[in-house]
């Protein structure tokens, strides 16, 4: 068996010590400066305080690491015993229980160094390389290389060196080309991908330092922290528990088990990374950070690549199987039918010569015939499988994840980015989404009488508002100077509550907790909505239990009331019936309704809170302003058919007051019966009422996370694509269970925005509206690249069809065909993927669940244009020649042309699907100019300087003008076409 070594600490004796020999040091040197100053005392008092400035040389934290990490990682109280207790182990950590640690630079600096930085060290992404062989393990590819290597082998043994490697060679530097320009997309993006990752890991934590509680990142929180704990939080860093109340963890993540754990300081006061915080509050110290802690352990042996696939690209999948299938029936027919004109000898060259007359022909002719054949079919299947399709997919995702991420809206998953842009139905919370979270007492009922400004309160009655206040909060407040503005932090409710006592009560928060103990807690949760305390007076031993919440809830627990002068006061049928009709004149004015009420026991201690026969002090009404633009964005999103449901928390005075306030109800129109209901009034319909009264409901006042999640799921039921608002941990289940799962970044819990697809970074609606016009956005640019990809693939399939059967010899090559899947796939992606979205986004219905990828309406234009295309470029294979007077090279090199030219022109018609103005926000979109520029320079070096590599000649002014005629008639056809009305599927 292995002993434990006993630790001993040496700290204490180390600063009796120092502090010693600083002594001793300063009167020496003292003496030495000033002996007549010394001479005339007796003795010498020196008051040496030991500061936290530390020389270099001076080794600080004489703690192991390791031994700290073990000991929380295997919970061992034998460990924290050895250190000498919480108290002593925050000493060698240099930690004060109140002010925490310094909030100095070098001090942080000199931890992150000692201890290590609060960072996950994650297994490294995939290199450029990884993504090049992957593209060269393509089957297309290999056999296309297979054949570029035979013909560059036969063209080198029948021209020499010199001449002999332009064909074959051509193809692979073609094929080079591709996988390269591919594979650095696919590389950017990964890396895009994986900042938006880091960013969303990012988080704040909310710690004590110089005597301050401010949020700091997760990363920036170090060994000796006091990091505070409540509801929903994901514990930052490991740690012990320092003081706290009713502190429950789920541990699952660690260790797989659902039973909650209860942590406190006697038997359990260890805290594991990654947990998260229940039930209760609490202060913990840090003790271990990153790779440190349990977690970064575990996270360390774990080398997972996430690789999630969206539901469009999973349809999109399909789509390029089934087109990829067509295009290798028509690779097939065109070698069937190439070789059997071959060897029938029915092809010529380009001098009019047959190409095949038996054994005549030498064997490395028809070996390079063959090869050119094989090699032009699998061109063909080169062309026709759309791989661009899922590359459009994720540079639109990509690239509407980093706009988004500008407009406050943080993708945790990329498959929201699509399935926000179907959204139906809206379910958002009030506080904080609509209003603006900033809460401030308006009003203050004692009794049956509002207080104004400065008016009396009795002095006793003052004191048991300031205990009522001071101690049953979850805020802090922090006072740096006198003179000074106290720092109040907390929940914007509590802050307000906390503000309103320190400057209109004269509180001090420390006092009032210097004269009372807190004996028991219980927390707020949203089903009790209150929270209580049980106290005991230091100085009377009085024990007193003080409640807090819910006006309507408090009142219910009450018996009594306090009026203005302290006097107790019977609270009958007719008093209560009034503070009711108070409550309710509060509420229509939009204010939130929080009642205080207190009693006093009987003598006797137990940790058990009163909650019958309370005596009211008091309500406070809490205004809480609408966002500006918020009505606007309903309104918005009305205009788009997107329903808003808005779902509360508050009583439903107030919830109808701001529903009102946001547009959500018209105040003009009269109200449904059932456009308004109470959260216990939907759980207890039946299933077929809730279901018949579902689509009309547009409030839901005193809602329970229940009750939400039951709303979600009768919407789904009814096959509405669903999008809930959720900050708190009780909002978990409703977030997991809507189609998209909304997170609040400023308000909203640890574990509410892990159960979300999308953070919105500033609690704002407006935000959520942002989110629905760039899923709308996202949809549309792959409709848009669907069509602009799919009529190039169906007029390059028909001609080199046509033209293979026809003449035997396909008019473009292997090397052209592999340049205008680059322009297409990659160039004309990046272009049509960066589309900004419009106002117009929001002026259409939402996209249904099971609605085609490709509407009847990109069939019209994607028909038209391949049709257009196909009649064109044939006149020029058959008869360009005559039409022209050029020779066959040139004929193949304008077919080529005009090919190219055609693509580009359409490129501008697929920017917009049905309007007919297709310039329209051109100027926004530079990125789109600079790509068609881009690929118009590179055809004119292709077709002008290129000659040997693309199997061209150099064209004439009259030529070029010919083939940029041919491309720009695309343009009036487009318009044309949308002039045909399309009848759209109901």
């Amino acid at each position: 068996m292995k002993m434990v070594k006993p630790y001993i600490n040496p700290m204490t004796c180390k600063k009796r010590w120092r502090m010693a020999f600083n002594a001793i040091s300063f009167v020496k040197a003292l003496s030495i400066q000033t002996p007549r100053l010394l001479r005339s005392l007796s003795y010498l008092a020196i008051d040496v305080q030991q500061h936290h400035v530390h020389s270099p040389r001076v080794k600080r934290f004489n703690v192991d690491n390791e031994l700290l990490s073990h000991m929380v990682r295997d919970k061992t109280l034998e460990s924290l015993t050895q250190f000498g207790g919480v108290e002593e182990l925050a000493a060698l950590l240099e930690t004060d229980f109140k002010r925490g640690i310094s909030d100095e630079k070098d001090d942080l600096d000199h931890r992150k160094r000692v201890f290590g930085v609060n960072v996950f060290a994650k297994p490294p992404c995939k290199g450029f390389f990884s993504f090049v062989l992957e593209s060269f393990k393509d089957t297309t590819i290999i056999i296309l290389l297979g054949c570029a290597m035979l013909s560059l082998g036969f063209g080198i043994k029948q021209h020499g060196w010199r001449d002999g490697w332009y064909d074959g060679g051509s193809i692979i530097l073609a094929v080079i080309l591709v996988i390269i320009v591919s594979s650095v997309s696919n590389f950017n993006q990964s890396r895009q991908f994986k900042k938006l990752s880091a960013k969303s890991e990012n988080r704040g934590v909310e710690v004590v330092r110089g005597g301050r509680r401010q949020s700091v990142s997760i990363f920036d929180v170090v060994v000796g922290d006091i990091a505070y704990l409540k509801i929903g939080d994901q514990v930052p860093a490991d740690g012990v528990f320092l003081e706290g109340y009713s502190l429950k963890v789920d541990e699952s993540s660690m260790t797989g088990e659902s039973d909650h754990v209860h942590v406190n300081a006697d038997t359990n006061p260890f805290l594991l990374s990654g947990t998260k915080i229940s039930d209760g509050f609490a202060y913990m110290i840090v003790t271990s950070v990153g790779m440190n802690t349990a977690w970064g352990e575990m996270m360390g042996s774990l080398a997972r690549e996430v690789n999630e696939e969206t539901p469009l690209q999973v349809r999109l999948n399909k789509l390029t199987s089934a087109i990829g299938k067509v295009g290798l029936l028509v690779a097939a027919l065109v070698l069937v039918v190439s070789m059997i004109r071959y060897f029938t000898g029915s092809t010529r060259d380009d001098f009019g010569n047959r190409e095949f007359v038996g054994r005549k022909t030498k064997f490395d002719d028809v070996m390079n015939a063959v090869v050119g054949i094989v090699a032009a079919a699998v061109t063909i299947v080169v062309v026709a499988i759309p791989e661009g399709l899922p590359l459009a997919v994720t540079l639109t995702l990509a690239y509407s994840m980093k706009k988004m991420m500008r407009d406050n809206a943080m993708v945790r998953r990329i498959s929201a980015c699509e399935t926000m842009g179907s959204a139906t139905t809206i379910c958002t919370d009030k506080t904080g989404t609509l209003t603006m979270n900033e809460m401030q007492v308006t009003e203050v009922w004692v009794g049956n009488r509002e207080i104004a400004e400065g008016g009396y309160l009795a002095p006793s009655f003052v004191q048991l508002l300031k205990e009522g206040i001071g101690l049953n909060t979850t805020g802090s407040v922090y006072q740096p100077q006198e003179t000074s503005l106290p720092e109040i932090s907390g929940s914007p409710t509590e802050k307000a509550l906390l503000s309103w006592a320190v400057v209109d009560l004269g509180m001090d928060i420390d006092v009032v907790k210097q004269h009372c103990e807190i004996i028991h807690v219980e927390t707020f949760n949203s089903e009790k909505k209150r929270s209580g305390i049980l106290m005991k007076n230091r100085g009377s031993n009085r024990i007193v239990t003080h409640w807090k919440g819910a006006a309507e809830m408090i009142l219910a627990m009450c018996s009594n009331y306090y009026d203005q002068t302290g006097e107790i006061l019977i609270l009958d049928d007719e008093e209560r019936v009034q503070i009711e009709k108070i409550v309710k004149g509060m509420a229509t004015k939009s204010l939130r309704c929080i009642a205080l009420a207190q009693k006093r026991s009987n003598g006797q201690l137990c940790e058990k809170l009163e909650e019958t026969e309370l005596t009211l002090l008091g309500i406070l009404g809490l205004k809480d302003p609408c966002r500006p633009g918020v009505e606007a964005a309903v309104e918005s999103c009305r205009n788009a058919g997107v329903k808003i449901k808005m779902i509360t928390g508050d009583n439903v005075h107030t919830a109808k007051a701001i529903a009102s306030e946001c547009g959500i109800l018209d105040p003009s129109e009269e109200l449904d019966e059932d456009a308004v209901v109470e959260g216990f009034q939907f759980r207890n319909y039946s299933h077929e009422e809730r279901m018949d009264k579902i689509d009309r409901i547009r409030v839901m006042a005193r809602s329970s996370p229940f009750d939400k999640l039951l709303m979600v799921q009768c919407l789904k039921q009814k096959g509405h694509v669903v999008a809930v608002t959720g900050d708190g941990t009780n909002d978990a289940p409703a977030l997991k269970e809507a189609d998209i799962g909304l997170s609040m970044g400023i308000e909203g819990t640890e574990v509410a925005k892990e159960s979300s697809d999308i953070v919105i970074l500033d609690d704002n609606f407006s935000s959520v509206v942002t989110v629905i016009r760039w899923g709308r956005c996202v949809y549309k640019n792959i409709q848009k690249f669907i069509q602009f990809q799919l009529t190039v693939n169906v007029a390059a399939l028909v001609i080199n069809f046509v033209a293979a059967v026809s003449s035997g010899k396909v008019p473009l090559t292997a090397v052209q065909l592999l340049w205008v899947n680059l322009i297409m796939d990659t160039l004309g992606a990046l272009a049509l993927a960066t589309e900004q979205p419009t106002n117009d986004l929001m002026k259409m219905a939402p996209v249904g669940r099971v609605e085609p990828l490709i509407t009847r309406v990109m069939w019209r234009n994607l028909i038209s244009q391949a049709l257009y295309q196909v009649l064109v470029l044939l006149v020029l294979q058959f008869r360009g020649r005559s039409i022209f007077d050029v020779t066959e090279k040139v004929k193949n090199t304008l077919i080529f042309n005009a090919f190219v030219l055609c693509q580009v022109f359409n490129e501008f018609n697929a920017r917009e699907l049905e309007k007919k103005n297709i310039f329209q926000g051109l100027g926004k979109n530079r990125l789109f100019i600079v790509i068609v520029g881009l690929t118009v320079a590179l055809q004119v070096v292709m077709v002008e300087f290129l000659k040997k590599f693309a199997s061209t000649e150099r064209l004439t002014l009259e030529q070029w003008g010919i083939c940029v005629g041919i491309g720009a008639l695309s343009w009036p056809i487009g318009l044309l076409v949308k002039c045909i009305p399309v009848v759209c599927k109901k």
